[in-house]
């Protein structure tokens, strides 16, 4: 999320009572988590494990529960509880707030889009031409929504993030981290019925110009889709992957976390991507593998019995 400007890091360190190790008159542009952090980002750190990937990151400021060492070029706002930190943050410049009526009166939509009756468009949303939002849809607050867009029944653009601060040394394990990102659709771009595109917990989830979606069709927090990509029904992606331009996932494939899936790969349904793929090539099985070696193992796999049978007799 960035700010609506550069915030003074004297003014944040007072806001969650911090104290500031390197350059106290510093100016931070907006607050991340760490996938998505950017120079001159916030982002926080609660366990010493992720120290150094957050302070070699291109965060500028470091929410941080202990003094450590780090460069010159950033600075530490050391606070006992580094999560709690991140939350008033994000309340403080992305605060609760409540629908009024079914189209905000913060929205902007553009000329020639229809909305049909029982949608919901939430506050600071933004829709462009000639897009169609079918009954039953709902747009949450500061969604993006390009040109000629459809959007079928039942769908929801920008749930929060299914993202949480675990720590099982306290009564409620899992703390919601309160997502302040946006969904972006670009231009030309088909949703389904009934999908759910999650918002970024603090950067943006995005579905590329283009991109056409099936029904049932899950988006977790900060995905990135690219251009002209093909999802079949019941399609889940989870938080943080990275789709590349052309890809086609057909119908119930799941695909793991922060992974990326280059450019042209076909996936076959009912396929489980655990790892990376490499693009232009089509796979299929659990976890997911080139089709053509994939059909070379399920024929010996069908042969088993024989050879066991023949090994018996030997």
């Amino acid at each position: 999320m960035k700010f609506p400007s550069p915030v003074s890091i004297q003014w944040i360190s007072e806001l969650i009572g911090a104290s500031i190790q390197g350059n106290s008159n510093a100016f931070a542009t907006g607050i991340n988590e760490i996938h998505k952090v950017e120079e001159g980002d916030l982002v926080f750190v609660d366990h010493p494990k992720y120290y150094k990937a957050c302070i070699d990151s291109s965060a500028s400021f470091i929410i941080i529960d202990q003094p450590t060492s780090f460069p010159e070029n950033k600075s530490l706002l050391v606070v006992k509880e580094p999560f709690e930190a991140y939350l008033k943050i994000v309340r403080h410049f992305r605060p609760f707030e409540k629908a009024t009526t079914s189209i905000s009166h913060t929205a902007s939509i553009g000329e020639g889009s229809y909305i049909a009756p029982n949608s919901f468009i939430g506050n600071h949303v933004s829709i462009g031409n000639n897009c169609i939002i079918q009954p039953g849809v709902s747009i949450m607050d500061y969604c993006v929504i390009g040109n000629n867009v459809t959007i079928q029944s039942g769908t929801v653009i920008g749930s929060d993030a299914f993202y949480y601060n675990t720590k099982k040394n306290r009564d409620i394990w899992y703390k919601k981290m309160d997502s302040c990102g946006r969904v972006v659709i670009e231009d030309f771009v088909e949703i389904g019925a009934n999908c759910t595109i999650d918002r970024g917990v603090t950067h943006d989830t995005i579905i590329g110009e283009g991109t056409k979606m099936d029904n049932l069709v899950q988006i977790g927090h900060d995905v990135v889709v690219g251009k002209n990509c093909l999802f079949a029904s019941q399609v889940g992606i989870a938080g943080a992957t990275v789709v590349e331009d052309g890809v086609v996932l057909w119908g119930q494939v799941g695909v793991n976390k922060t992974i990326t899936i280059g450019k042209g790969a076909v996936v076959m349904g009912q396929s489980g991507v655990t790892n990376s793929l490499e693009g232009g090539k089509v796979y299929m099985g659990y976890p997911a593998e080139e089709a053509i070696k994939k059909r070379r193992e399920f024929v010996w796999i069908k042969r088993i019995p024989e050879i066991w049978e023949k090994l018996n007799k030997g």
